[in-house]
């Protein structure tokens, strides 16, 4: 059903840019450009990039301080509103049912 959702839109966009193209011909120009990074201008597809080879190491050092560093300030600022009676919750005891 997505891909049904999907299929019109990319369908619509790719006839604009038919007709464009189509209209204007130097605008094909501006389409092999954008394209450059992917072709070499003989028409050959570039090697594939090279790849870091810890990047699942560099993923974790980055997400892991930085969901310690949230969970410790929204702690304090957690404990400050409570301090300061902006918000207390309330001790409703809902086991006793």
């Amino acid at each position: 059903m997505i891909v049904s959702r999907l299929a019109f839109p990319i369908s619509h966009a790719l006839q604009r840019v038919s007709r464009r193209v189509a209209e204007h011909p130097h605008n094909l120009r501006i389409l092999q450009r954008h394209m450059s990074s992917v072709y070499f201008r003989s028409g050959a597809i570039k090697p594939k990039p090279e790849e870091m080879p810890f990047g699942l190491l560099a993923i974790f050092c980055a997400v892991i301080p930085g969901l310690f560093v949230g969970a410790t300030i929204s702690k304090n600022v957690a404990n400050f509103l409570e301090e300061n009676d902006l918000f207390v919750p309330a001790d409703d005891d809902d086991d006793e049912d």
